[in-house]
């Protein structure tokens, strides 16, 4: 026997609903310190477990899961074994739908045929016995329709955990006990339909997140050293390996592009709707199309590993995550099954005992409300609406990490930002030109991109970037000499140059008092100031900062306008740059020149206050405060591997404007499970109400839920669209 002491995943045949999961929990807690170590994909009928303290023997897992008469195998990731077992299963109900509804059929037209027509058939106005043949037909019928639900009725039954399996079979039996076979083979057929049909409508949800493991090619063409390539399986690709993209291939691997130029669409992963431009240098994403350009690409990170790799686990992770309104579910049925089973058993026994009314007519009553209580629509549509939502989140580059992290966002009253990289670009650019003693914009330009062009430094990158998008003729710069800690100097067309702080301005002695004023103003903005100037004069200074956002403006605005009061910035930039950026994008509160552990204090002081706060960041520093958070929130893009691990929600294309349709996302999810709650009870109670007063049939029951289990099925597919609005 082995044992583990990492997660391990479980295939488990016959997981399909809450029922399934508190009697597999009965059997595994023993095994556990916790049930928090177990976690139940109802969707994808996974089981993982989690290991405490002390390792857990995995065979032990799968003797205590055969006890419940369901049958566990180790999860395997290859999705042609998944999508093979899964194609067998729904072959197999859909034989078994398609066999109950002929025999069915065949038993009601020879007992049609035998009392003289359908009606007298319906009525009883016949009267008489039923023909043997009939009996045997209905009796196939029934067999098909209840062939996958009496072994999970069997299992409830001797567990004394009563589900909806055993309230649709016991109805079934009751009503050919009775010597109704119509109503019994009825009730079969229709209820293997309703979950046929529930089936299909789960598989398009699941299908939602599985059609993201088909973005990425299985095969990379590799370079080698003497300029060949060839075709070798993504997963074989060392990291730091050339791979050749040509135009309209898919990316196979995370990388950076060495050489070539193209726009690449990287909707898939960032959820961005136009192609972005990628450049020597530039960061690609596996999954994402190239456009007309050839891409050579040095890879960064393994196929397992890749952004898109990370995305499919996580979603997967987070469907085993359950959303607050997904355990008060499970609790409610817990409970309601059992109430409903005590209730029919009154609805039978009391009429007759207490005022002799006939056992007949109050046994069928009892089994209408057997049917009709079943907590099918519940059970199902609340995960069908989380895993939805999760689905179209992640196609909208918005990585939401679980359920719980779905209805989270919808009750956020604050939200804290840091600076650099998430209100900001996290890139210097010039903001500022303020040319002297007559000279142009241009002129100062080309002189201090001349003098820069050669450095690495961020602020040199900006300025000659700047120069660049300007169209600006940039001269040669000779003899050029760095002044650590000053600046650097050169001669351009035969004249000496020199570019630098305020500080060698000063020991030059070419500061002025209408100079001081200027550089002061661009402080007081958050500028950082670079000086060009020669031997005899000052020729201008420019202005650079970490530019805001281009949409963190307009997406502060929308979070307010969705109820969101309190907009705070912690950061550990200067005061001044970021009083500047916070004027800018429009944040309430800024608190500034902070460490690590400080922002982790004012975050928790946050949550004190106003209960609901969200931290939205992107670098190792913000990860403790990401973690204390009700809701962390990390720039995928820009984030450290430490922020996107530690947040519970990843903004995969760094858009800030996902936060206001986040919110919004949230809100939709949660009204639309409101809805499936409040619809589904609604309708159960007015039909049980039929049901004691005689109005309702069988046939009403199983077709009213029936209705109800796929309109709120279809209703949380719904959220499925929110990815393409």
């Amino acid at each position: 026997m082995s044992t583990i002491n990492a997660t391990l995943a479980f295939k488990v045949d016959g997981l399909d609903c809450a029922e399934e999961v508190a009697l597999l929990k009965r059997e595994l807690l023993p095994l556990v310190e916790s049930d928090e170590q177990l976690a139940f994909d109802l969707l994808n009928a996974k089981l993982l477990v989690t290991p405490g303290a002390s390792e857990i023997d995995s065979q032990a897992v799968i003797e205590a899961v055969a006890r419940t008469g369901m049958r566990a195998e180790v999860w395997r990731d290859e999705p042609d074994a998944q999508s093979q077992n899964g194609s067998r299963g729904a072959n197999v109900r859909l034989a078994a739908t398609i066999v109950s509804g002929l025999f069915c059929a065949a038993g009601f037209s020879v007992h049609a045929w035998n009392a003289g027509g359908a009606v007298a058939a319906l009525s009883g106005a016949a009267g008489g016995a039923l023909p043997v043949t009939a009996i045997l037909l209905y009796l196939v019928g029934i067999a098909a329709g209840v062939w996958m639900v009496a072994p999970k009725a069997w299992r409830a039954a001797v567990a004394m955990r009563p589900d909806m399996n055993l309230l649709m079979l016991t109805a079934v039996v009751g009503a050919a006990g009775i010597g109704d076979w119509f109503e019994a083979a009825a009730v079969a057929f229709l209820f293997s339909v309703s979950l046929l049909l529930e089936s299909w409508s789960v598989g398009k949800a699941r299908r939602a997140i599985a059609a993201l493991m088909e973005l990425t090619p299985l095969t990379a063409h590799l370079c080698a050293d003497d300029g060949s390539e060839q075709e070798v399986a993504a997963e074989q690709v060392a990291v730091g390996a050339m791979i050749r993209v040509r135009p309209g291939e898919k990316i196979p691997l995370d990388g950076k592009v060495v050489q070539g130029a193209s726009d690449v669409n990287q909707a898939p992963i960032t959820g961005e709707s136009a192609p972005v431009s990628k450049n020597a240098g530039a960061e690609v994403f596996a999954g994402t199309i190239n456009g007309s350009g050839l891409l050579q690409i040095q890879t960064t990170k393994p196929a397992a590993d890749t952004t898109l790799a990370r995305i499919i686990r996580m979603v997967g992770e987070a469907q085993s995550r359950r959303a607050p309104s997904e355990q008060w579910v499970e609790r409610f049925a817990r409970v309601y099954t059992p109430v409903v089973m005590a209730m029919a058993v009154a609805v039978f026994l009391l009429p007759p005992l207490l005022v002799g009314a006939p056992w007949v007519v109050w046994l069928y009553r009892s089994l209408v409300l057997l049917v009709i209580a079943c907590p099918c629509a519940l059970v199902i549509s609340t995960p069908v609406s989380i895993v939805a939502a999760l689905a179209s989140a992640a196609r909208r580059g918005v990585l939401l990490k679980g359920g719980v992290y779905v209805e989270a966002p919808s009750k956020l009253r604050a939200i804290a930002f840091d600076k650099t990289g998430t209100l900001t670009t996290g890139v210097f650019g010039v903001l500022d030109l303020v040319p002297l003693e007559g000279r142009t914009e241009n002129e100062l330009l080309q002189r201090a991109a001349a003098l820069e062009s050669h450095s690495n430094h961020p602020l040199a990158r900006a300025i000659v970037a700047h120069a660049n998008q300007r169209n600006v003729e940039i001269p040669a710069a000779e003899d050029c000499e760095s002044i650590p800690g000053k600046g650097v100097r050169g001669r351009i067309e035969g004249v000496s140059f020199w570019l630098g702080s305020p500080k060698q301005m000063a020991e030059r002695q070419l500061e002025t008092a209408a100079l001081s004023e200027q550089l002061e103003q661009l402080r007081r903005a958050g500028r950082t100031v670079v000086i060009v100037g020669d031997d005899r004069q000052v020729w201008g200074v420019i202005g650079l900062a970490d530019a805001p956002r281009p949409e963190a403006a307009q997406a502060l605005q929308q979070l307010r306008a969705a109820g969101v009061g309190h907009l705070i910035m912690l950061t550990g930039d200067n005061q001044d740059a970021a009083r500047a950026v916070a004027k800018e994008v429009g944040v309430d509160e800024v608190f500034a020149g902070l460490l690590p552990e400080e922002k982790v204090d004012h975050v928790q002081k946050l949550v004190e206050r106003y209960k609901q706060v969200a931290m939205v960041g992107d670098g190792v520093n913000d990860a403790p405060a990401l973690s204390l958070a009700s809701v962390g929130i990390a720039m995928g893009v820009m984030g450290s591997d430490a922020a996107i691990e530690t947040a519970d929600i990843a903004l995969m294309s760094d858009d800030l404007s996902k936060l206001p349709w986040l919110i919004g996302h949230s809100r939709r999810t949660l009204a639309i499970i409101r809805q499936n709650i409040v619809f589904s009870l609604a309708v159960k109670a007015a039909v049980m109400l039929l049901a004691l007063v005689g109005v309702s049939s069988l046939g009403m029951a199983i077709a009213a839920d029936m209705g109800v289990s796929l309109l709120v099925i279809f209703n949380s597919l719904r959220l499925l669209r929110a990815a393409v609005r």
